[in-house]
């Protein structure tokens, strides 16, 4: 086991030697790049397909729809996804899951290209994101078992944030894709391709593992079958997400900065697909290579601000920062919104780590997919809701007023739940400072 002092360099330097004495989390690091590729390619290629196709015409609650079916099925099919990852070997379901998308990938490329209407397009996309849940689950619940614990926060620094970053490089080859085949039906269907040859490779990669490497250790609800498991997998994640303090906190930290960062999304594109016409996408892709930039910056910060500060006081701090760069949004100029787009991605990059790290360790491993599971719930629905009502709201170009402002006040409403609910959590064994990291510490 590779040791940190709690006073010491966390996170890269440790993380470096458990990647040299676990070929595992290579490995794992290698399915989780080139998966969330896939998911930048599919993503981007399909808003493309669907908002910025001069052969289609979409409105704002069009756009919520888009991303409602984005999204959703990683609420409503997570219970299902987290509950199995519990049942199931994990490296089986991260291999399978990556097949099965790029067969349906394979599918909606075929319905851009026929012309097919935005609702059979659509209900396609729901599919892909539904095999998608079953991976992204099964990366987050297998983690624990190729990294040190004590190094669990600079390996999710890592792995989250270089996740990130490869939604925007997937967003990236969409762009070259769609620059080469062009905007309309034909050439949409010919860049979402590209999301099949990547799900190819990360399922190839994580056919290396070896059975049952990921876990489940000791699987949730044993003997019986997968549709019990199914049946009582999403109550045990409720109930260790309400018997944890920590985990709480840190969904609600979450939680409100979905809400903030949906209804941005909304207005983003309602105000790039206003003022830019068919190259509105340009706008969108420089912001959320900003959003990226403050992610990956997330990646450094996080694991020195909680080894110095602990995951509360990060958090809060973090939801308070996010409120200020809110109100910047309120300008409505490009380099103000970019500026904002790269502090809040370091905002919600700083929450989701934190609720990675709460998750794997303050969780056992028999329910740890369910309760990721849970978060999938918090973090869609609250992001899908806050799309829509922003849809219902947002004025034609865009510009609104109430909807920075209301922001604002719901990261400030989160600073305050997290820093009331999140109390320290001393497990049996701990000793010292229960805020700090070090070998023998939770990370709280």
């Amino acid at each position: 086991m590779i040791s940190e002092s709690a006073h010491g360099t966390p996170g890269l330097r440790g993380f470096a030697r458990s990647l040299r004495h676990s070929p595992g989390l290579g490995r794992l690091l290698a399915v989780r790049l080139t998966s969330q590729i896939t998911d930048g390619v599919f993503q981007a290629s399909l808003f493309g397909a669907i908002l910025f196709n001069p052969e289609r015409h979409s409105d704002p609650l069009a756009i919520a729809g888009g991303l409602a079916v984005l999204l959703l099925p990683y609420s409503v099919i997570g219970p299902f996804a987290g509950a199995l990852l519990d049942h199931w070997d994990r490296r089986a379901v991260l291999m399978y899951a990556n097949l099965l998308r790029a067969v349906l990938i394979g599918l909606v490329a075929l319905s851009i290209a026929s012309g097919a209407a935005d609702t059979v397009v659509l209900i396609g996309a729901l599919a892909v994101t539904g095999a998608s849940r079953f991976v992204a689950s099964g990366l987050s619940a297998g983690l624990p078992h190729v990294a040190h614990r004590d190094v669990i926060v600079a390996t999710n620094a890592l792995f989250t944030t270089l996740g990130a970053g490869m939604l925007a490089v997937g967003a990236g080859v969409a762009a070259l894709l769609r620059a080469l085949f062009g905007p309309d039906n034909l050439g949409s269907a010919l860049t979402t391709l590209g999301g099949v040859v990547i799900a190819l490779i990360a399922a190839g990669v994580a056919h290396g593992f070896a059975r049952l490497a990921l876990g489940p250790d000791h699987p949730d609800d044993p003997g019986s079958s997968a549709g019990h498991a199914v049946a009582v997998g999403m109550l045990h994640g409720v109930r260790a997400v309400a018997g944890s303090r920590t985990v709480s906190a840190a969904l609600s930290a979450i939680g409100a900065h979905r809400l903030v960062f949906g209804m941005n999304t909304l207005m983003l594109l309602v105000l790039s697909k206003h003022t830019g016409g068919g190259d509105g996408l340009a706008s969108v892709g420089l912001v959320a290579g900003f959003t990226a930039g403050g992610a990956l910056l997330a990646a450094l910060v996080t694991p020195y601000s909680v080894e110095r500060f602990g995951r509360r006081t990060t958090l809060v701090t973090a939801l308070i920062i996010g409120a200020i760069a809110e109100l910047a949004l309120l300008s409505f100029q490009i380099a103000v919104i970019c500026a904002a787009a790269f502090v809040l991605g370091l905002i919600g990059q700083t929450a989701k780590l934190c609720g990675d790290v709460a998750m794997q360790v303050d969780i056992a491993d028999e329910v740890r997919g369910q309760v990721f599971s849970v978060q999938d719930a918090v973090f869609n629905i609250a992001y899908v809701g806050a799309v829509t009502v922003a849809a219902l709201v947002v004025p034609y170009d865009g510009h609104s007023l109430g909807l920075p402002i209301l922001g604002t006040v719901l990261y400030l409403v989160g600073a305050v739940v997290v820093r009331l609910m999140h109390t320290p959590h001393r497990a049996p064994g701990l000793t010292g400072d229960p805020h700090r990291i070090s070998v023998n510490h939770r990370h709280n």
